[in-house]
């Protein structure tokens, strides 16, 4: 059985150099560019962005001062027609809302997931709204051992509406 590249951790780029090629060219303006590639084994659509990295200080004599960076997201085959039709949008990072793979350091891709960005800015909500408790409990007078109690109880209530 072919494995999907979806179900594969850390994606060496020889791998999709043989299984990738490329359907449609969507944009191309030297520093980014977007196409529609297909899995020749598994008939798995994906949306290619390539952008361009230009470096100000380059590293040494040997460095031309640009890197490639490559991103591949899974499609569904409605979004395919969708997107090669020009009906939908699919620009990065606007439209890059699920996991997909990324180019690392060492040639391999790794899947990245934009959630996270979304918990990271609830936690640092949940950490101002614990902060001001904290504040409110020290400017206080309420420094009792029941004081003490009700405000771990604030706290907890506080920890728990973000686990919801």
């Amino acid at each position: 059985m072919i494995e999907s590249l979806q179900s594969i951790k850390r994606v060496p780029s020889e791998l999709l150099q043989e299984r990738l090629e490329m359907v449609k060219q969507l944009a191309d303006d030297g520093l980014e560019r977007y196409e529609v590639s297909k899995d020749k084994l598994t008939g798995e659509h994906y949306l290619h962005y390539a952008y361009m990295h230009k470096q100000v200080a380059a590293l040494g004599p040997e460095s031309n001062g640009e890197e490639t960076f490559h991103q591949l997201m899974p499609l569904e085959n409605d979004d395919v027609l969708a997107i090669v039709l020009g009906e939908q949008d699919y620009s990065y990072p606007q439209c890059w809302t699920q996991a997909f793979l990324r180019n690392g350091p060492d040639g391999d891709y790794v899947w990245f997931d934009p959630a996270y960005t979304d918990q990271e800015e609830d936690n640092e909500q949940i950490g101002r709204k614990l902060r001001e408790q904290l504040l409110q409990f020290k400017q206080s007078s309420e420094l009792t051992e029941e004081g003490v109690r009700k405000l771990l109880l604030e706290l907890d209530r506080t920890r728990d509406g973000l686990d919801k």
